[in-house]
């Protein structure tokens, strides 16, 4: 994230530890620890060669890779910068630019700017405008930086629960929540969704926007359908048909089927809703 004297990213310098812990790392040039299969990836404005040794000698691990990129690069050669989207502008902190939104989207994925995020933002924009819809409680899975449970609250969504298994996008996501001042509407929490599924009952609407693996493995769970709406993203036309497969048979509404750039989201709605909630996790 940023922090004084930084006001913006320009250069990333990534090192991949194998390292299961490391010790608290204090220094002013750190953006974040990302954690990636249980070992961390440090990032820093600035060079840290010799950071990096230390904490590898008194952590006895090895360094597994490292990068030196401008931050473009780690957003596929895309600067970040201000967008509209159905009427909504977003805006990263460093400009000065009137804004209905604004952003530290740090290392984390959810800027805005890769076609997933921006399909589950745009029909995200349209149900919360759609008076037969207009959720008033949320689950984001896979928050990433926050910004489509930011956009959920800017659109008048009170009671948002915003879920990502990594660390940093949680912290990201928080800190963009204050920054918005929607931090009492929105409630960040790090959880594994494989290990917790979250509680779907009496919710209006779940954005889930995570790798197809994941999503194949709750599409499995009765505990997962208890919402009345559904947005679903993060996948390629060729995982539709596992995806599909995965799906309670007979029992979902497929509303909408979208495309974007290679990249897919369906909109779902369960067909009938039981009088009680499922409270099942298997």
């Amino acid at each position: 994230m940023l922090k004084p004297p930084y006001t913006r990213y320009r250069h990333l310098h990534v090192y991949h530890l194998d390292a299961a812990t490391i010790p608290a790392v204090n220094d002013p040039d750190l953006i974040g620890i990302w954690m990636e299969d249980e070992t961390p990836i440090l990032f820093f404005h600035k060079a840290k060669d010799a950071l990096v040794a230390e904490l590898c000698a008194t952590s006895r691990c090895n360094l597994i890779y490292q990068a030196d990129l401008d931050y473009s690069d780690w957003e596929a050669g895309q600067d970040i910068a201000t967008f509209t989207l159905e009427g909504v502008t977003v805006t990263p902190v460093w400009e000065n630019q009137p804004a209905d939104l604004r952003i530290d989207p740090s290392v984390i994925f959810g800027s805005g700017f890769h076609p997933s995020t921006r399909l589950c933002l745009e029909t995200l924009i349209r149900y919360c405008r759609t008076p037969e819809v207009r959720p008033k409680s949320m689950l984001d899975l896979g928050a990433g930086t926050g910004l489509l449970s930011l956009a959920a609250a800017h659109l008048g969504v009170t009671d948002i629960r915003a879920f990502d298994n990594n660390r940093l996008a949680c912290e990201v996501a928080s800190k963009n929540c204050r920054l918005n001042h929607f931090d009492e509407v929105i409630e960040v929490s790090e959880i594994d969704l494989r290990k917790n599924p979250p509680d779907t009952c009496g919710v209006d609407l779940v954005v889930a926007n995570l790798y197809h693996t994941l999503l194949t493995e709750l599409f499995g769970k009765p505990s997962f359908w208890q919402a009345k709406l559904y947005i679903i993203a993060g996948f390629i036309p060729s995982m539709e048909q596992e995806l599909l497969a995965a799906l309670p048979a007979n029992d979902i509404i497929m509303i909408e089927r979208r495309r974007s750039d290679r990249w897919c989201l369906w909109v779902l709605a369960p067909k009938a809703k039981n009088s009680t909630c499922c409270t099942t996790t298997a």
